[in-house]
């Protein structure tokens, strides 16, 4: 059997065992474009659409069960309908879903974040990772009067137009990768306001803000790069970025929105290196719509209302009460003990797909860290983003 006609097979017995997945795509085609309101889990001849999930299993509206490995691409560190969280959303919705006022709540799961992540004195919550990072570049912005954020090739931080530079790691490995907008629509001033270096090259870090400390504000990292393949950071990067940010004037910004599940304080907490300001999202809102920016307390007092000239945020749903008691729910229900068995079932993960791999010959290997797992069809080293 050919590639194509394995692909095919497979097409064809998909489209066999989901007919009502395909009626919902064909409906949901008339009042959505493409039938879709979330480009990242669209995919051809056309999606599944889910009714239900319980645990670590979920179900489709043809009745056929899958065991998720994606868990709403990480937000679900309890999988599916776990029982305290249901029963900490349910409570809230009975006494209301979100006021025009403060609540008591905010300041508790706000409390538990700054417990657990070494950097964090201060935090402030928004509704997606997408907002948390786009507020953390302005921020750094606003308290360090220059404009440009250095951001890391293939390096993904949301949707927000300043985020969407070189989302896809360039081919060949440069010093200053050329800068590309990633989406039809961003105005090409944004290019003005963003620089790009190689992951994991801190002499391509040090080069940039040698000739152009003066210009930026912050450098921004995921950790472990996300979307470029869960590419780790080498051993030294992280506090390598830390020490060039302290010699030129600049600030660190760590989006620990998915890496922030690896131990009770992130990334950060396994490799001792503090950020000015942590971007989180994710587990943190328990399922619901979440994000945050947290950080060093004398830049956060630029969100301070109280103060001349702060920082303006606000939105409608942050630190909503719905989604702010789902996640005090999931952290109490996520600490060291279940930290320790997640991360080793990942670990047995990868160890049992590489080992699959070699038993067939496949050129392949499995990169992540804790129980963060992601597969890349080759045989070489993953240093960059993929």
């Amino acid at each position: 059997m050919t590639t194509h006609q394995a692909v095919q097979a497979i097409t064809d017995e998909y489209r066999r065992r989901t007919p009502q997945s395909l009626a919902h795509c064909q409906a949901a085609a008339r009042v959505l474009p493409g039938g879709d309101t979330r480009r990242a889990v669209y995919f051809r001849p056309y999606p599944t659409f889910i009714q239900r999930g319980e645990g670590c299993v979920i179900y489709d509206v043809d009745g056929n069960r899958y065991l998720d490995f994606n868990n709403n691409y990480t937000s679900l560190i309890h999988g599916h309908a776990h029982p305290a969280v249901v029963e900490a959303v349910q409570a809230q919705v009975a006494r209301g879903t979100l006021y025009a006022s403060p609540t008591a709540c905010q300041y508790e799961l706000a409390g538990m974040l700054a417990e657990r992540i070494p950097s964090v004195e201060r935090v402030r919550f928004c509704n997606s990772g997408t907002e948390a990072t786009m507020m953390a570049m302005r921020l750094a912005r606003a308290y360090s009067g220059k404009d440009v954020i250095l951001k890391m090739d293939g390096g993904y931080h949301g949707t927000h137009d300043f985020a969407e530079i070189n989302i896809t790691a360039s081919a060949e490995i440069e010093t200053r990768p050329p800068l590309r907008k990633e989406s039809q629509g961003i105005p090409d001033c944004i290019l003005d306001a963003m620089m790009v270096v190689p992951f994991n090259d801190l002499d391509a870090v040090e080069e940039t803000l040698t000739a152009y400390n003066h210009r930026i504000a912050a450098v921004i990292v995921e950790p472990m790069m996300n979307a470029g393949g869960l590419v780790a950071s080498r051993p030294g990067y992280l506090s390598g970025l830390r020490e060039l940010a302290d010699k030129y004037g600049v600030l660190l910004i760590f989006d620990e929105i998915v890496t922030f599940r690896l131990s009770l304080g992130g990334w950060q907490l396994l490799d001792k290196v503090m950020p000015d300001i942590t971007t989180l999202g994710k587990i943190i809102g328990g399922g619901l719509p979440v994000g945050a920016i947290g950080g060093r307390a004398d830049i956060m007092e630029m969100f301070n209302p109280t103060r001349p000239h702060s920082l303006k945020h606000s939105g409608t749903f942050n630190g909503n009460s719905v989604t702010v008691e789902a996640g005090i729910a999931t952290l109490k229900e996520y600490g060291r003990k279940e930290i320790d068995r997640v991360n080793e079932l990942g670990k047995r993960l990868r160890r049992g797909i590489a080992d699959a791999f070699q038993a067939c010959g496949l050129r392949a290997n499995v990169t992540g860290r804790g129980s963060l797992a992601y597969i890349h069809w080759t045989g070489q080293e993953i240093a960059t983003a993929s």
